[in-house]
C-alpha cells in the first residue's frame, strides 16, 4: 500500500460532500452517538459502490445512459427531500434541543446515511477508475489487494466522518440553546443539500 494511495484517500474522504454534511447534521441534531452512527452508515453506503467497481458493474452505469440517469435522479430526489426536511425542521435533519436519539432514531440515522451514499452513481464510477490505479494489472493477487485498499478506504472514511460528527456534537449545546442559530443552521443545511442535488443532477457519466 503506497503513501500516494493514503494521501489521495484522505483528501477524497475529508473533502466536504453529502456524507460529511449529513454527519455534521447528525452531530448537531442528536449528539455524539448519532454522529458516530451516521459516520458508520455513510461508510456502509460505500460498500455497494466498491463491490460494483470490483465486479465491473460500474461499467454498466458508465455505458448505459438510462441506468446512470435512473440512479442519478433517484439520488437527486432524495437530496431534495433531505433539503425540504431540514427547511421544515422535520425528518432526519431536525435540530432539536432534546438528548441523543434512542434505538429507533439510531436506525433511522443509519438508513438515511446509507441511502445518501448509495444513491450516487458517481461513486461507483469513481471507484471503478480509482482503485485499479493502485493495483498492477498483472498482479495475481489483484482482487485481494483491491479488497485491502477498499478496507483502508472505508476505515479512513469512518474515522474522518466520525471526527467531523463529534466536533459538531461538541458544539451542539451552544447551537441548540440559540434559536436564531438553529434556524440559520437548518436553512444552511437545506441550501447545501439543494446545491449537492443540483451538482449531482448536472453530473455526466
Amino acid at each position: 500500500m503506497s503513501l500516494e494511495f493514503l494521501i489521495t484517500t484522505l483528501i477524497i474522504v475529508a473533502s466536504p460532500g453529502t456524507g460529511v454534511l449529513y454527519t455534521l447534521a447528525a452531530g448537531l441534531s442528536r449528539g455524539p452517538k448519532a454522529s458516530v452512527v451516521a459516520a458508520f452508515g455513510c461508510t456502509l453506503g460505500i460498500v455497494p459502490h466498491l463491490a460494483a467497481a470490483m465486479l465491473g458493474l460500474a461499467a454498466l452505469l458508465h455505458a448505459s445512459a438510462l441506468a446512470f440517469d435512473l440512479f442519478k435522479y433517484a439520488g437527486v430526489a432524495y437530496l431534495l427531500w433531505m433539503a425540504w426536511s431540514a427547511w421544515r425542521e422535520r425528518g432526519p435533519l431536525a435540530i432539536a434541543a432534546d438528548g441523543d436519539g434512542g434505538p429507533r432514531s439510531a436506525l433511522q440515522v443509519t438508513v438515511h446515511a446509507v441511502l445518501i451514499n448509495l444513491l450516487n452513481p458517481k461513486l461507483s464510477i469513481f471507484f471503478f477508475a480509482f482503485l485499479p490505479q493502485f493495483v498492477q494489472a498483472d498482479d495475481p493477487q489483484a482482487l485481494g489487494h483491491m479488497l485491502g485498499l477498499s478496507g483502508v478506504f472505508m476505515l479512513m472514511t469512518f474515522v474522518v466522518f466520525a471526527i467531523y460528527g463529534l466536533f459538531a456534537a461538541s458544539v451542539r449545546h451552544q447551537v441548540v440553546s440559540r434559536p436564531a442559530i438553529v434556524v440559520w443552521m437548518r436553512r444552511t443545511f437545506a441550501a447545501a443539500f439543494v446545491a449537492l442535488g443540483a451538482k449531482l443532477a448536472l453530473a455526466e457519466r
